[in-house]
Parts: structure tokens; sequence; C-alpha cells
């Protein structure tokens, strides 16, 4: 079976997922639903892992150089948000007797609080590393989608900032807030040009960090 076919579909889900997972339980009529999509996320990584497994049997393997350093500081950062998000997730989960989690709850919410906008940020940066292999894939080259995701970007840092991600992230905010009046659509959007700034940042710094090593 021909697993590259599967890689470009199975992202795709995961980044869709994480978007709609963003949002708490606001887009759901119930919470458990938002728990099992978080369950299948976790799911679809795992399934991810697998099919990029020679990345992992050649972690001791050769010299690590700049880039190859910051792969491996993205990678392990998203997986040891998925770990923790994995674990709050469990703990909150609606078939784990309340009696059994104790007062391990409130650590259960904040941690996923934290480890879900982290999580979220360093999956971008993950997606950025592939940038050139994804434009290559869907056929898009010149300057005009450089400048698009420029434009985007700029944008991305008013939505990163507006959204208070920041303060997800440092423990500065307690509770997820979604501000209605916004709506849920410019929600989507909104975290859509997060994901293309920190991708575009990716991107550029790995390009960096491998000029002249063709």
């Amino acid at each position: 079976m021909n697993t590259n076919k599967l890689r470009m579909p199975l992202d795709i889900l995961m980044t869709l997922l994480s978007i709609i997972l963003m949002g708490g339980t606001v887009l759901f009529p119930d919470d458990r639903i938002h728990q099992i999509c978080g369950i299948s996320l976790i799911v679809l990584w795992v399934v991810h892992i697998v099919l990029n497994r020679r990345w992992y049997s050649s972690l001791f393997k050769g010299k690590y150089q700049p880039y190859r350093i910051m792969q491996l500081v993205v990678n392990c950062g998203v997986l040891i948000c998925a770990l923790f998000l994995m674990i709050s997730d469990l703990l909150m989960a609606w078939f784990i007797p309340a009696d059994w989690v104790g007062g391990a709850l409130g650590f259960a919410r904040t941690t996923h609080l934290l480890a879900s906008h982290w999580y979220y940020i360093f999956m971008a940066f993950h997606i950025g590393l592939h940038a050139s292999m994804i434009a290559t894939k869907i056929k898009i080259r010149g300057i005009v989608p450089r400048l698009i995701c420029i434009l985007i970007s700029l944008y991305g840092v008013y939505a990163f900032i507006a959204r208070g991600l920041w303060k997800y992230m440092f423990g500065l905010q307690q509770f997820f807030f979604f501000d209605f009046e916004r709506g849920y659509m410019l929600f989507v959007l909104d975290y859509i040009s997060i994901i293309v700034l920190f991708g575009t940042v990716s991107y550029y710094i790995g390009k960096l960090f491998t000029r002249g090593k063709k």
C-alpha cells in the first residue's frame, strides 16, 4: 500500500480537527462530542507517527545541524503537548467517574488549556517545516502565493493578540473565552491566519538554516 497517498488527507483532517477543537465546546451541543473529537485527533496522531516512523528511527543517527535541531524541537513540542492533552482529556472524560479523578480535575482543566494552545503553535510550526513539500504537491509557485501568505500572516499577528493566545500559553487566562459577537466563522478564519503566521515564520527560519546546503 502506498502510504504517501494517505499523508496529505490525514494532515488536512488533523488540521481541521485541531481548528474545530480550539473553539472548545461552543460548536457542539454536548461536551462529549468535543471529547470524542479530541480522542480522534490523538488516534490520528498515532497513525501519523506510524506513517513517519523512519524519521523517529533515525533520531540517533547522523549529525544535528540547526535545521535538524529545529525539526526535533518542533516535533517533540507537538508530541509532548499531545501527550498532556491526552492525559487531561481522559481525566475530564465523561466515562471516567468523578470520584476517580478527585482534586485532579482542576489540574486537568488548566493543563488542557495550556497544552492545547502550545500544541496549536507547535502544529503550525510543524506545517511550516513541510511547506515546500506541500506547495510542490499542490503546484503552488510564484511570488503571488508568497505575498498572500505574508498578508495573511500580518492579519495573523492581529488575530494572535486579539484572541489572547499568548495569555492562554502563559497561564494568564484561566478559562477559555469565546467572543460570540464575532461569531464562529470569524473565529475559524482568525485561527487559520494564526497557522499561516507561524507556519510562514517556521518556513523562513528553516530556509535560513538550510541556505547553502544544497
